[in-house]
């Protein structure tokens, strides 16, 4: 979107340039001066989105392999949980243990 406003008012600036030059001298040179300085900080705007474009690219590049990567951990802590709880003895109570080794006999 920024890059499309950027487009619009180069396009505006140029057709200012044009303008100017058609009309000649009827202007005031503070007029053309002033058109040269925006052109110069529309390059140097377009410069920058660039520059903000590309490390843009490269940070939604890094947080795609962290949610690549926090997914696949995410999912084998789920699996060790599960393990571990799988793993955990059972609490029995005295009286429990006692009456299944009653039964057992």
């Amino acid at each position: 979107e920024l890059e499309n406003q950027l487009a619009a008012k180069s396009k505006i600036l140029d057709e200012l340039k044009q303008s100017l030059a058609l009309n000649g001298s009827a202007e005031p040179a503070s007029l053309s001066l002033r058109i040269a300085e925006l052109c110069k900080m529309m390059d140097r705007t377009v410069s920058q989105v660039a520059q903000l474009k590309t490390s843009m690219q490269s940070i939604l590049e890094q947080w795609r392999a962290y949610d690549d990567i926090y997914a696949e951990i995410s999912l084998m802590t789920t699996r060790y949980l599960y393990g571990i709880e799988q793993c955990k003895p059972s609490v029995v109570s005295v009286d429990t243990l006692k009456n299944q080794v009653k039964s057992l006999q």
